[in-house]
């Protein structure tokens, strides 16, 4: 059922080989884009300074910053603001030979370029949107886009019941664009159950970090079902980044000498049905910083020491739609 990945196979849990790990940490350009987001501390990353030009550059900065790090992957999205822009500038003036970009479709960016927009987004899984939205795509990323994936997939959408647009897919993907589809919310394992029987993709994308695990059994069917498996939010928007108190997580980081963030990337990175693990950074200094969960080794004694943290589903996708765009 779907392809092999061409990022290669994760490697098994607890292993932890820098150089393969750092390969497969990704760069997703959610709080890359656009002037508001709801990561903690997003408004301090970026400073006053908010104008397009601004934000251009420091993307262009983290970029360049990832890439002579390791970094491969790179995901975006038409909402994420001018992310699918900012990428494709830099892909057309750095020209990497050796990068996987996807991006996403479904949701229209509706912000105007304000940070507390509300609704900062909206969105739309017809097919209509589709076709609008990968020719805008095809625009900014030209040949880079590889991967196209659907845009927060949930049973409410009915886009995974929608012919018109599994029709549409279907024919991207004989044409060699791969196929992807991403989820969110409590129905993420539903979702991800109903993508497999479709047999259509080629990759799934997904929120898993230590608070919210439930699509861990649906991500390992789709590894064993050799899609790539993109893990999202790994840093729970922040939340296990040092920036939202976690005591159990800081004492574990700080005895192992590191930041929280690394430590909690290390937790994404030691499932072997992790493909890409992507980082949100927001400036170059965070995403050195996340890069560093490569170099740790996840233990046995890692795992039982933080199984604690871990939250009912609701009540994680409840306050996650508390945070405030800044």
């Amino acid at each position: 059922m779907g392809n092999e990945s061409q990022l290669g196979t994760a490697s098994t849990a607890g292993v932890k080989a820098a150089g393969s790990m750092r390969h497969r940490i990704g760069l997703g350009l959610a709080a890359l884009g656009r002037p508001g987001y709801l990561n903690l501390g997003h408004g301090v990353d970026l400073g006053p300074d908010r104008s397009v030009d601004a934000l251009r550059g420091n993307a262009h900065a983290v970029l360049d910053a990832a890439y002579e790090e390791g970094v491969r992957a790179f995901d975006a999205a038409r909402s994420y603001g001018r992310a699918e822009e900012f990428l494709g500038q830099w892909l057309r003036s750095r020209r990497p030979g050796d990068v996987v970009v996807s991006s996403k479709w479904g949701y229209v960016y509706t912000a105007n370029w304000q940070v507390d927009a509300d609704p900062p987004e909206v969105k739309h899984h017809d097919v209509e949107t589709l076709r609008r939205q990968l020719a805008e795509t095809r625009e900014q990323l030209g040949d880079w886009l590889e991967l196209y994936q659907i845009h927060s997939a949930t049973p409410d959408s009915g886009v995974l019941e929608d012919d018109r647009v599994l029709s549409e897919l279907a024919d991207l993907r004989a044409d060699g664009l791969a196929i992807g589809v991403s989820v969110s919310g409590t129905t993420q394992q539903a979702t991800l159950e109903r993508a497999l029987e479709l047999d259509l993709f080629d990759a799934v994308q997904a929120t898993w970090n230590l608070y919210e695990r439930a699509a861990e059994p649906a991500l390992a069917q789709a590894s064993a079902f050799g899609l790539r498996v993109y893990v999202k939010e790994a840093l729970a928007n922040g939340r296990l980044a040092g920036r939202d108190s976690a005591p159990e997580l800081e004492a574990a980081a700080t005895e192992a000498g590191v930041t929280p963030d690394v430590f909690a990337l290390a937790a994404v990175l030691a499932r072997p049905w992790a493909t890409v693990v992507l980082s949100g950074a927001a400036t170059a200094q965070t995403l050195q910083s996340n890069l560093r969960a490569s170099e740790l080794v996840w233990t046995d004694e890692s795992e039982r020491r933080l199984a604690s943290l871990e939250q009912n589903s609701d009540a994680y996708w409840a306050q996650r739609a508390a945070l405030t765009w800044n």
